[in-house]
């Protein structure tokens, strides 16, 4: 029997161009290059006798439902999303597809872009529209103060600019 998890809150169904890009890229690369390798490996391994205690073949078998798995997640996602590709008709607002600079407390700037559920990534400073920093930005403007109820606690910034430089407007101080 398997475990029982809890369906898993869908994100918001946006996503940039480079965002949408990049999942359909992946998931060419898993249904043309990878699986196919896969697929032959197995079969190849297959060939060797007992199943039961070929790590080729089990190691194998789990990897394609792995591939199938994400493959029919992201067909699904895909066909869900809507891309934007578009600045918003008030690119003095923060709006999805932003790129916001903050200060914090003490002094310090940093950059975010807020993007969707599907692409966030930290290391790139990229949040996800979701989370609870941009949704606290959603619909400020440049000077306006941000409150943060973060896991450390509340955490306040200013808002120092705002542009859509990616999507070919720009705005800011």
């Amino acid at each position: 029997m398997a475990r029982y998890r809890p369906p898993r809150r869908r994100g918001t169904p946006l996503i940039t161009p480079a965002g949408e890009a990049a999942l359909r890229a992946e998931l060419t690369r898993l249904w043309k290059e990878e699986r196919p390798q896969v697929t032959q490996a197995v079969h190849e391994a297959a060939k060797n006798g007992d199943r039961s205690e070929n790590g080729d073949y089990i190691y194998g078998k789990r990897r394609l439902r792995e591939i199938d798995s994400r493959v029919r997640f992201l067909n699904k996602r895909l066909e869900e999303l809507t891309v934007v590709d578009q600045p918003p008709a008030d690119p003095a607002k923060i709006y999805f597809g932003a790129r916001v600079t903050l200060e914090d407390e003490a002094g310090e700037e940093s950059t975010w872009r807020i993007v969707g559920p599907d692409e966030f990534d930290l290391a790139r400073r990229a949040i996800s529209i979701d989370a609870p920093m941009a949704r606290a930005l959603l619909g400020r403007r440049v000077d306006d103060e941000v409150v943060v109820q973060a896991p450390g606690g509340r955490q306040r910034y200013w808002v120092t600019a705002i542009s859509y430089e990616d999507n070919g407007a720009r705005s800011g101080r």
